[in-house]
């Protein structure tokens, strides 16, 4: 007797059909910056192409999220630093180190150096993670100020909370996608109000992407 493939489940499809969909997005964006007189540069452009793809590799749990990671990491180093968005600039050099250490672990931090798996984060883990944001925050709003940085408070913040999730990604943990989503909130009108339009446009979708993660690494965990 044949038997008959699993059936995929609601969640799961969503997260299949979603790619298509963000993929066409970032093509159009691309052509729009193409021949808008107001786009953001070539570089600015090339590191959406290069972000969407990466995190769509993550929700994938594909191990090249990583060095697709490390270019979009450096393009937007140099894009924040030329907007004064120094916090987020400075982060930049934070994702590239934790982008080196997920990769090692992706490969290696299972058991017995295997594979890691999609785990949950501990209570305690979270709690620790609160206090970092907020004296991290706190920190970081006061340098800012000495600095002369845009939009200090809400830069410091989005640094601080993004800070928390990569590391969290790094570690395959499922409440990632929570903190990423609270991030991409408040990452969107941010880079509206300081004319990175196109970049405004990739964290939309890295939102929309963001929502897809968390649904397919809450499958893995159940799994």
């Amino acid at each position: 007797m044949t038997q008959t493939a699993p059936s995929r489940t609601s969640g799961s499809r969503l997260v299949e059909l979603g790619a298509p969909a963000l993929l066409l997005l970032a093509a159009s964006a691309i052509a729009w910056a193409a021949w808008s007189t107001k786009a953001a540069s070539a570089l600015e452009a090339g590191a959406f192409v290069t972000g969407v793809i990466c995190v769509w590799l993550v929700v994938r749990q594909s191990i090249w999220n990583f060095p697709l990671g490390l270019l979009n990491v450096a393009a937007y180093t140099w894009i924040f630093y030329e907007y004064r968005l120094y916090a987020d600039s400075g982060l930049q050099v934070f994702y590239f180190a934790l982008n080196l250490i997920g990769w090692y672990l992706w490969l290696f931090g299972g058991e017995d150096r295997t594979a890691l798996k999609v785990q949950r984060t501990s209570k305690r883990e979270l709690a620790i993670i609160a206090v970092f944001v907020a004296a991290s925050t706190a920190l970081l709003w006061w340098l800012l100020g000495k600095l002369g940085g845009a939009a200090k408070f809400w830069d410091a913040l989005t640094t601080s909370i993004s800070l928390s999730a990569q590391w969290l990604q790094s570690r395959k943990k499922l409440e990632c996608w929570h903190i990423w989503i609270l991030a991409d909130v408040i990452y969107v009108p941010l880079y509206v109000s300081r004319g990175l339009n196109l970049t405004a446009l990739l964290y939309s979708v890295f939102l929309c992407m963001a929502v897809m993660g968390l649904i397919a690494w809450r499958k893995a965990v159940k799994e």
